[in-house]
């Protein structure tokens, strides 16, 4: 069963259906201000935790695998009616799970958004772009990487830390969801290099390829800064760049008016 909310409403003339995927150790529930003004425009909005985020049950423990990770979105969008096709949105490092949807479902998605997100594709792998990443970022402050099979072994998982977040996510967000993403974090699983390797060399210019993607800069983004957003869609070209000025991370929180405003134009433009 995929854990994710599905909200439904009176179908306008051209009702969109927006599948929402949240960004590392974040879940469903950052979306609540999206989901709810596409909802007031006339849309169907369905927002899912991903393995062991949010409500589902899993722990991080029990993923083995990036497959584990995204396996909610694979059984959501493997059980949609033939012929419906979607708009997927992917926040931060949702942007990989969007990538390997597209590559297994293509037929239906209208279009992909990556919005101050991680992109790989058939050119860009997601290893390289986590180093890049990592090589770009100062600091990760007093985030915290969890040790699950003993201090002697490799990490397994990571988690955000208070200070980082106040001062890299969210910065220009409100303090309110700020706070509430202080109560609702949970740490995200880190995956063997071979585990996302495999699932990796399965993205293909025919199938991921064959989906208009855009993507939505935001340029007050301390974490996945300008330049690396940028520096993705080079190695990896786009249907269209979108720009979000002001926005920190967080777009989802700092500019959901705007952040809708772009996602129903692409959805029109596309879909």
């Amino acid at each position: 069963m995929a854990f994710g909310r599905d909200m439904d409403t009176n179908a306008p003339e051209k009702e969109r259906h927006f599948v929402l995927i949240h960004g590392a150790c974040h879940g469903a529930w950052c979306w609540y201000k999206v989901a709810t003004i596409l909802q007031s425009a006339g849309h169907r909005v369905t927002t899912l935790d991903l393995g062991a985020s949010g409500i589902n049950p899993k722990q991080v423990g029990d993923l083995s695998s990036m497959m584990d990770y995204v396996e909610p979105l694979f059984e959501f969008m493997g059980a949609l009616p033939s012929g419906e096709r979607v708009v997927l949105v992917g926040h931060s490092m949702g942007g990989a799970a969007v990538a390997m949807a597209m590559e297994r479902f293509p037929e239906k998605i209208a279009v992909a958004a990556f919005a101050a997100a991680m992109m790989p594709g058939p050119d860009l792998g997601f290893i390289d772009i986590t180093k890049e990443y990592s090589r770009r970022l100062d600091s990760n402050m007093d985030s915290k990487y969890l040790f699950g099979n003993g201090p002697n072994e490799p990490p397994t998982s990571f988690i955000f830390g208070h200070n980082f977040m106040k001062s890299k996510l969210y910065q220009l967000s409100p303090p309110e969801d700020f706070m509430l993403a202080t109560y609702l974090l949970r740490p995200v699983c880190l995956f063997p290099d071979e585990s996302v390797l495999q699932e990796q060399k399965a993205v293909t210019k025919e199938r991921y390829g064959s989906v208009r993607r855009v993507y939505i800069v935001c340029n007050q983004d301390y974490v996945i800064k300008e330049d690396l957003q940028r520096w993705m869609i080079e190695k990896n070209p786009v249907d269209e760049v979108r720009m979000i000025s002001g926005s920190d991370h967080m777009v989802m929180f700092c500019k959901p008016v705007e952040l809708c405003s772009h996602l129903q134009e692409i959805a029109e433009s596309y879909s």
